[in-house]
């Protein structure tokens, strides 16, 4: 077990389907104007279900924190799933027509040109254990509570995915951890190519140390000639996560339709000294601006150099933007420090972390997916 790294926050890199130990590259974000104070509100979204629409709207201008102004946000590139969302409401002809061209382009997409199912990473042939397993890659967090979140979620993506091999690692403070997970792989397989392996998936929302640093190197320490490991990208931002968070704003007490003038929300993240993690979270701001149709302020627990708006410092610029009713949404996959720190510091409501919502078990099985499709870069065996 590594010691715990720099970053007080665990964020990770929106390029996909990355090999154990390939570094993830940086997204390039055009540059836009800064705007002082709280960004203009941005134009309500239309045609919200309970589980959100489909499509990746154009975001809107960045909002900027009080005291210390964090670095605006820019223009989001669309996500481009491999997978139909399952998740999606009807609602519409129009949403209807958009899910089935969606359902039916992902599933030309897993055929070859010549008909045959395109392979995943460790496939074989019919009839064959073929399928690599799922190992989700959590923090960890000495609030148990956390442990307890998490083992329920990963039961919401075996519930999902019936049969699928799912197991647990963590980075640091809670057991099983990565490494001990990892050996606890099958060596090799049936066949004399080896085994399916594994899709090191992580729980975390923004890119930053441990994506880009320590998840890859456990990965290429574990992996074997038989044993292949790949890791995903990290869950955010994505619209499954804007869905998560607004129905935690919900049961919270936050109106189900379109909200009244006056209201507002704070994006209660950890904090990072990773630019990279930072542009991640202010992108996640303002697509759930887009669905809520309010300002929303990215803010950190331990704030940084990359990440230095406190929520209390977020939740005064709102209030002097003419925010009357400022909730705090909880950028956290689970309870802990950080997450109840947030939630203190709410005048109004403060919702709960994403904890074990459908829409984030659904993620993770997406970036698996998206992994497993993914053309390999590298292939790693251990020293």
């Amino acid at each position: 077990m590594k010691p715990p790294n720099p970053d007080t926050a665990t964020a990770p890199d929106t390029a996909t389907g990355l090999d154990a130990g390939a570094t993830p590259g940086p997204v390039t974000e055009p540059s836009t104007a800064t705007t002082p104070g709280v960004a203009a509100v941005p134009r309500p979204a239309t045609g919200l279900g309970t589980v959100g629409r489909p499509g990746t709207p154009t975001e809107p201008a960045t909002t900027a924190g009080p005291g210390t102004t964090p670095a605006p946000a820019t223009t989001p590139a669309p996500d481009t799933p491999t997978a139909p969302d399952t998740t999606a409401g009807l609602g519409t002809a129009a949403q209807l027509m958009t899910r089935i061209t969606g359902e039916l382009g992902a599933r030309l997409g897993l055929v070859t040109l010549s008909g045959s199912r395109r392979p995943c990473p460790g496939d074989r042939a019919p009839g064959r254990e073929s399928v690599p397993a799922l190992v989700v890659v959590a923090h960890g967090s000495r609030d148990p509570r956390a442990l307890a979140t998490v083992t329920a979620l990963l039961d919401v993506v075996r519930a999902l995915r019936p049969g699928l091999d799912v197991r647990l690692g963590h980075i640091e403070l809670n057991e099983p951890a990565l490494d001990d997970t990892l050996r606890g792989l099958p060596a090799e397989g049936p066949h004399a190519d080896g085994g399916p392996g594994a899709v090191l998936v992580p729980l975390l929302l923004s890119r930053g140390y441990h994506v880009k640093h320590d998840i890859p190197a456990e990965a290429a320490a574990a992996s074997l000639p038989g044993r292949p490991l790949r890791v995903a990208a990290p869950l955010g931002p994505h619209r499954l996560l804007d869905e998560a968070l607004h129905a935690r704003l919900v049961e919270a007490g936050w109106p189900a339709g379109t909200p009244a003038p006056g209201h507002g929300v704070v994006l209660a993240a950890a904090g990072s000294r990773d630019p990279d993690s930072a542009a991640d979270t202010r992108r996640a701001a303002h697509r759930l601006a887009r669905r809520l149709g309010v300002p929303v302020v990215p803010a950190y627990a331990a704030p940084t150099e990359q990440t230095p708006t406190t929520v209390p410092a977020a939740l005064r610029a709102l209030a002097a933007a003419g925010v009357r009713h400022a909730a705090v949404a909880s950028y956290f996959t689970a309870p802990g420090r950080f997450a109840t720190q947030a939630a203190d510091a709410a005048p109004w409501l403060a919702a709960a972390p994403l904890g074990a919502h459908p829409a984030l078990a659904a993620l993770l099985l997406h970036r698996y997916d998206q992994a497993c499709s993914a053309v390999p870069q590298r292939q790693l065996t251990s020293a």
